[in-house]
């Protein structure tokens, strides 16, 4: 083989090596317990479900993974005054859910 023919099918393989490598990059797997909010060029896309899905490389990105299993914040102890002028230490616990991703996320 003339030395050309071997330079170019080896060029052709890296290239074709490296998308693959990006195509293979961007497919991405939502498990059951979470969604994915998707933005295309850092505006709001769409929000991803369970499954397979892929992104469209360069332009698409995953800005928040969101759980959407009960979330728990504990806030740590507090002194009160009670209107008989008792004080107390009171703990709290919220309890949460998610129930939209997307409000979640951007807050609006």
């Amino acid at each position: 083989m003339p030395p050309v023919l071997v330079a170019l099918v080896v060029i052709l393989s890296v290239v074709v090596f490296i998308l693959l490598l990006i195509i293979i990059c961007n497919i991405k797997i939502v498990k059951q317990t979470e969604k994915v909010i998707v933005e295309r060029l850092g505006a709001y896309r769409t929000t991803w479900g369970v499954g397979i899905h892929m992104l469209l490389p360069f332009f698409d990105r995953i800005a928040v993974r969101v759980s959407m299993k009960e979330q728990v914040k504990d806030f740590e102890p507090q002194s009160v005054i009670t209107k008989d002028n008792v004080t107390m230490q009171i703990d709290t616990v919220v309890f949460y859910v998610v129930t939209d991703a997307k409000l979640y996320a951007y807050g609006v």
